[in-house]
């Protein structure tokens, strides 16, 4: 999976065309299957999306990520606004502020490094090295066998 999805948009349009019911399907999909699982993160991979693309949380076997890789539950811009809003209610230039916040919460957040050291990404690679680590985790994986509990079938979320 090659990730760069900023997020599920909120609201009742998306409700009503149905976008949870179809992420549940993707989620059902990687949830069930047994092959290789390799994903990467070129750019951006927020919130429930970031869940979707097959993360580790998901069963990926291997997860690599860009430099330019933004992890994240949403993004700056969203999220800002509501983590520190006392913050840059409170401030003499409350956007000079929110800017602040801003630029601090990429620092902090956005850095594929700190997501690779809470064990979300195995790898952060430059994008020349992608093949070649592509490849290699598929040959570690060519004889990945999952053993599961017998059943017929999952129920696959409608």
């Amino acid at each position: 999976t090659i990730a760069d999805v900023p997020g599920y948009l909120p609201g009742k349009d998306q409700e009503w065309l149905g976008i949870i019911r179809h992420g549940a399907k993707l989620l059902w999909a990687y949830s069930e299957a047994t092959v290789a699982k390799i994903t990467l993160v070129t750019r951006k991979d927020y919130g429930g999306s970031y869940l979707a693309m097959c993360s580790k949380d998901l069963g990926a076997d291997f997860v690599f990520a860009w430099p330019t890789a933004e992890i994240a539950v949403m993004g700056a811009e969203g999220a800002t606004p509501i983590i520190f809003r006392k913050e840059i209610e409170a401030a003499s230039d409350p956007e000079a502020k929110e800017r602040e916040k801003i630029q601090e919460y990429r620092d902090l957040l956005y850095n594929p490094y700190i997501a690779a050291s809470r064990g979300y990404v195995d790898e952060v690679i430059l994008p020349r090295e992608s093949r070649p680590k592509i490849i290699k985790a598929l040959e570690l994986l060519v004889s990945k066998r999952e053993t599961r509990p017998p059943k017929k079938h999952g129920n696959i979320p409608v």
